[in-house]
């Protein structure tokens, strides 16, 4: 081994070991790294469905047919095999007998239909409704109350209830007719 593998981990050291046999050479270091924590996570995903399995067959402890079948299932659901080639060319036949629909021809790039643009008409203008100003009435008590060293009164702002506001929509492609300027 190499002058730095003393002091790696006996796992590090395993998968170094299986890349080299595989013939690879040459890789970064953290390729040891990224397949120890994938070895890591299947054992930990593997020793969980063995230790479910377990309990519900009402054992006390995991042992080697638990086991055998958490690897089993996690490799019929991980890994499938494709469909024969001969299956996927009469499936490729199937399909092309449908001829494909006729293009309309047109000048330019065809578009989609009006409905499904972005540009068709997606909100509502809230416009509130204008009610008609009531006159604030003064009293005798406010004119008396009034400093004479003090500022001009100010106008009373009053608060007016809102109603429901009326709600408009337009479409904003809508054409327009020109006005000539002839």
């Amino acid at each position: 081994m190499a002058d730095g593998d003393e002091d790696m981990p006996r796992d590090a050291k395993i998968v170094k070991t299986l890349l080299k046999s595989m013939g690879v050479d040459e890789y970064e270091p953290r390729v040891v790294h990224q397949f120890l924590e994938l070895w890591y996570r299947y054992v930990v995903d593997v020793l969980t469905d063995a230790q479910v399995y377990s309990e519900h067959a009402g054992k006390a402890a995991i042992d080697c047919d638990d086991v055998k079948l958490a690897i089993q299932s996690k490799v019929n659901f991980s890994f499938s095999q494709p469909p024969p080639r001969e299956a996927l060319l009469e499936l490729a036949r199937n399909r092309n007998k449908i001829p494909l629909p006729r293009s309309i021809v047109g000048p330019g790039i065809p578009l989609p239909p009006e409905q499904d643009t972005l540009i068709s008409p997606n909100y509502q203008l809230a416009i509130p409704r204008k009610r008609p100003a009531q006159p604030v009435e003064e009293t005798e008590e406010d004119e008396e109350s009034v400093d004479p060293n003090s500022n001009p009164p100010q106008e009373q702002k009053t608060e007016l209830p809102q109603e429901a506001p009326q709600r408009v929509s337009f479409p904003l492609g809508a054409k327009r007719p020109r006005q000539s300027s002839q």
